[in-house]
């Protein structure tokens, strides 16, 4: 009698980033459908939402509860000292339940975004030196990464990749940045951005023309070593957004207004008040999915958060970018809309309103090319799933799935 694979999948997941959810979504599809013999559970950010929404058992990824909130009392702090130490056992004792554990996605080797070492990456590293001591396989699956100057973050996150049985990148350079931080990438794998596996809502067309334009925005300060200069830098990319969608108000444009994160509602709320028009009006996506519904419903797309762009390239609504990280710049030259980037911490309006219109005057041709990218990563990611099980599904689950396939 065969036994049943025992699969966790591990992340800041359920915590209101809708990327985050998305790749968890495609990696449980990637599981339903080649490993439906799996038992899946998960060890999250956000237990209750995981539950509840993708109805699988989910542990609390910290034993402190307020492992998030800035510790400034002796009891704050020497609670999260003491989480610190617990979680070594948690985590193991986690691990040692199952034979699979996989990482879906998202930037866990990367601080393009603030990012403290003892965050999430110690939570990374006692996960793949748990795998590794226990013999349980740690896959990191289409990850992003990128060189940190952080010192302890830099070892943190370098030592996870090193102890991981398994990884593969969602771009080139996030390979690149792990091999100059000293991993050894040479079996490692370039492939798409898991979400680029979920099913796309049919192609709509604007209601009306000339039809809206979707705007999507995020609560954004800059990264690691951008500290010093946060509040400009949002204060920057704030008044550069206004401005930008005050002039497609003016041009008679609808604006539908999108976010990514929970924490980008207050960004939202700013727009609304600056620019008093009833043709601004936002959403309240809660998946993937609501975010590519609204996009596929637009003439173009105006994003900065990296999984907002995954959904207009994947509707093949033409979008720009405002981009925070190399990450960005690298999918919109992949999906062939390299020229349409623009910098989040240096929001020039007046360029914006330039590069927005040179992007709609291309449309029928971006539409086009999009389409072709999109039928690409599709068979990419058809070739990461099958590398996945091969490198870390034991050999019993493999010759089933073999004996299965048509």
């Amino acid at each position: 009698m065969r036994t049943a694979t025992r699969v966790g999948v591990f992340g800041l997941l359920g915590s209101g980033n809708l990327g985050n959810d998305g790749s968890l979504e495609a990696v449980l599809g990637y599981l339903r459908a080649e490993h439906p013999e799996a038992v899946v559970d998960a060890l999250c950010g956000g237990p209750e939402a995981v539950t509840a929404r993708f109805g699988i058992p989910a542990t609390r990824l910290h034993w402190y509860r307020g492992e998030y909130r800035t510790a400034s009392r002796a009891g704050a702090i020497a609670g999260k000292g003491l989480g610190k130490l617990v979680d070594v056992f948690r985590t193991a004792a986690w691990v040692r339940r199952h034979d699979v554990v996989i990482v879906p996605g998202m930037g866990v080797l990367e601080a393009t975004l603030p990012l403290r070492p003892w965050g999430f990456p110690y939570s990374l590293f006692l996960l793949c030196a748990s795998g590794r001591l226990l013999r349980t396989r740690v896959a990191l699956v289409s990850v992003g990464a990128a060189e940190i100057g952080n010192r302890p973050t830099r070892a943190l996150v370098r030592w996870s990749a090193r102890l991981a049985a398994y990884r593969s990148y969602r771009d080139a350079q996030s390979r690149d940045a792990m091999r100059a931080m000293g991993v050894d990438t040479a079996r490692d794998e370039v492939y798409p951005d898991l979400a680029f596996s979920l099913p796309a809502p049919p192609p709509s067309g604007p209601a009306r023309s000339p039809g809206p334009v979707c705007v999507g925005v995020m609560d954004f300060h800059g990264g690691n070593d951008d500290r010093a200069r946060a509040d400009e830098i949002y204060r920057r990319y704030l008044d550069g957004t206004i401005r930008f969608v005050r002039a497609l108000v003016e041009d008679g444009r609808p604006v539908r207004l999108l976010t990514g994160d929970t924490c980008d509602a207050t960004v939202v709320a700013a727009i609304l008040d600056a620019v008093d028009s009833p043709l601004v009006t936002a959403a309240e996506p809660a998946s993937l999915d609501d975010l590519m519904k609204e996009m596929a419903a637009a003439d173009t797309v105006v994003a900065v958060r990296y999984h907002n762009l995954i959904c207009a390239l994947k509707t093949g609504t033409p979008v720009l970018a405002l981009s925070y990280a190399t990450k960005s710049d690298a999918l919109m030259a992949r999906m062939g809309l390299g020229a349409y980037c623009h910098p989040a911490r240096e929001v020039d309006a007046d360029q914006l309103i330039a590069q927005f219109r040179a992007l709609e005057k291309h449309s029928a041709e971006l539409r086009q090319t999009l389409t072709e990218r999109n039928q690409a990563a599709a068979r990419d990611l058809e070739h990461q799933f099958t590398a996945l099980t091969a490198a870390v599904f034991p050999a019993s689950t493999q010759a089933h799935a073999l004996r299965e396939a048509p």
